[in-house]
């Protein structure tokens, strides 16, 4: 049989075996099926899934489905989730802001950058924005110490940044979506 067909008919089994999230689950393994059934897939097949849902998250159905996929516990697929900060399993903002809290950022002004922007923001970290816009999340190296205090929205980093520049680079991004 052919390793393409294999995996259709695979899919179709996982689809009969869950039928209350049927729709979602045809959703998710329409995503994952480009990948062979094979665990060295598994963090592509997350990101894909994640980038695919509209809050950025990994909901309990993609869980399920990577794993029944991949023939591995759903706990193996859960821990390799909770193992990566990238990985959210709460819905989140359109864009997630992930702000650099390393030694070196903190020595160039991070802190009172994070101040800066949990009030332009009017959040702490950890929340999304009342309209849906925004999450802001730490993380521990973004890897461009040369240009710190650096931040990463989506997939854009930004760094040297100062109270005002995260103003600017807020209201620039609001302005932009109000115009889509």
């Amino acid at each position: 049989m052919h390793p393409q067909t294999d995996q259709h008919s695979k899919v179709l089994k996982i689809l009969q075996k869950y039928p209350p999230f049927r729709e979602k689950m045809h959703e998710y393994l329409g995503i994952i099926e480009k990948y062979p059934p094979s665990r060295e897939h598994m963090l592509d097949m997350l990101h894909d899934i994640q980038e695919y849902e509209p809050k950025h998250y990994l909901p309990r159905e993609a869980l399920l489905a990577v794993a029944e996929y991949l023939n591995i516990p759903l706990a193996e697929v859960a821990s390799t989730v909770s193992f990566y900060s990238m990985f959210s399993l709460e819905p989140r903002g359109k864009h997630i802001i992930r702000i650099c809290v390393s030694p070196p950022c903190q020595a160039m002004g991070g802190s009172s950058v994070l101040v800066a922007l949990k009030d332009a923001l009017n959040i702490d970290v950890g929340s999304t924005t009342s309209d849906g816009l925004f999450t802001l999340e730490t993380t521990s190296c973004l890897g461009v110490c040369g240009v710190a205090p650096a931040m990463m929205i989506d997939n854009d980093v930004y760094g040297n940044l100062t109270e005002e520049k995260i103003q600017r680079i807020i209201e620039e991004i609001r302005r932009r979506d109000a115009a889509h």
